[in-house]
């Protein structure tokens, strides 16, 4: 949801019209009480986001299983399986750079709802027993680029209707349910396929999209674009990203977002041949997948719950930098059970997304927040992409274990420099709003 509002200064904390009844983001602010996640919940305009959250979470992760069934049913092949879930990371930056400028350029809730309904007409077109395997990678391409921008353009609409700490929460919750949907929701689809076939499946996946439209069409308030023009769309989309990664602070906090998960991903990536020479089998390589993002569900539980904003902000830089520190223990070639902690150690450091959220949001201005968040999604994506198909063609060279160890060191000094800029940019920042 937007606001026709005033960008207020870079680093400044003034309220921007229409917020009048929110308390302002202030940096280095000194208050540290924690907010309760029930205060975000009681927002009322942020419950049908939410509740359309998790039907959109719920319709990706049955269309994603429903896929993968269908092409290896129809092709037997693996490698035309996988390609068919690597479509969902490939077409992000794709999407994220060129076609940004819809998530400010038109009104949130009509993004959202008409995201939806392309998702929906595509899946049914899927749905249709005669469509070929080609059309089916055709259609998949569109709704991984519509995704980057519904992700954007809902994430900039919760800076506009919670303020403050609330915010953050807002934000975190929204990842909890992304993350949970990685630990159960590829066991429910399967379960789900036990009894349906993949297309009716994709049927069922209809339903959650056209379900999550109604909620975002009737649930939420109608908002102004954030900026007007008639300029060409993917040209202002390419000049917003440039603009964005040209700042040294947004620069910094981008890759802050996105180094970390890039080098994590590793691990999923070469988590089946690391369970089968473990001797785990299929089992095995189902609690590797759920490890980290268990870690991350308590981890930001735990933060978001217990910490107040400043004590967040606080760990973020530490956290981040530790993030891939538990990565390189698998040196040791680590028995299934260490695995599995070490890669939880290594989710709960994702707590200090809780911390950079607050910061990107304030340096951001606030008629360009659409794109920002729908290039900060289009990359965290593609560079997981980058960092899974990097780590499994190494794996074919060299032990699972070593290949994790590997990502966990290299990640863990290219982060550095990063987090050096964050807190160098961030001093600056501090300096300028005094």
């Amino acid at each position: 949801m937007t606001t026709d509002s005033e960008h207020s200064p870079r680093g400044g904390n003034s309220t921007s019209p229409g917020r009048s009844d929110a308390a302002p983001i202030t940096p280095g602010s000194t208050e540290d009480a924690p907010s309760k996640y029930g205060a975000v919940f009681a927002v009322r305009e942020f419950r049908p986001i939410f509740a359309a959250h998790v039907l959109s979470v719920l319709g990706s992760v049955f269309a994603e299983v429903s896929l993968a069934v269908l092409v290896f049913r129809q092709t037997g092949s693996a490698l035309l399986t996988a390609l068919i879930f690597a479509l969902g990371f490939l077409p992000y930056a794709l999407s994220g750079i060129l076609l940004s400028g819809i998530a400010d350029r038109f009104p949130t809730r009509a993004v959202l709802v008409a995201c939806d309904l392309v998702c929906a007409g595509c899946v049914a077109v899927m749905a249709v027993p005669a469509t070929p395997i080609a059309l089916l990678f055709v259609l998949r391409t569109l709704v991984s680029m519509v995704t980057p921008l519904f992700t954007g353009a809902r994430a900039a609409s919760l800076a506009d209707i919670l303020h403050g700490d609330l915010f953050v929460l807002g934000r975190s919750l929204v990842r909890i349910v992304s993350q949970s949907s990685q630990i159960v929701g590829y066991g429910v689809g399967g379960l789900v396929l036990v009894w349906l076939s993949p297309r009716t499946a994709l049927i069922v996946t209809i339903g959650t999209f056209l379900c999550s439209a109604l909620l975002l069409r009737f649930g939420t308030r109608d908002h102004a674009a954030r900026v007007t023009g008639s300029g060409a769309m993917m040209r202002d989309s390419i000049a917003s990203a440039g603009r964005l990664f040209g700042s040294p602070r947004i620069r910094a906090l981008l890759l802050m977002w996105w180094l970390p998960p890039m080098f994590c991903v590793v691990a999923e990536g070469v988590a089946a041949p690391f369970a089968d020479a473990s001797g785990a089998g299929t089992a095995g390589f189902g609690v590797l997948l759920a490890a980290m993002p268990a870690g991350t569900v308590i981890g930001e539980l735990t933060a978001g719950t217990l910490l107040g904003p400043a004590s967040r902000e606080r760990i973020a830089i530490p956290l981040a930098a530790l993030s891939m520190v538990p990565f390189v223990c698998f040196v040791v070639h680590p028995s299934l059970p260490f695995a599995i902690v070490l890669l939880m150690c290594t989710g709960l450091c994702m707590a200090y997304s809780l911390g950079i959220d607050k910061w990107f949001v304030l340096d951001v201005p606030e008629e360009m927040r659409g794109r920002a968040m729908s290039l900060l999604a289009a990359g965290i994506m593609t560079l997981q992409g980058v960092g899974m198909t990097v780590g499994g063609a190494v794996a074919e060279w060299v032990p699972p274990y070593a290949v994790i160890a590997g990502a966990g060191a290299l990640g863990s000094l290219s982060v550095l420099p990063v987090l050096k800029s964050v807190r160098r940019t961030r001093r600056i920042g501090a300096v300028r709003a005094a």
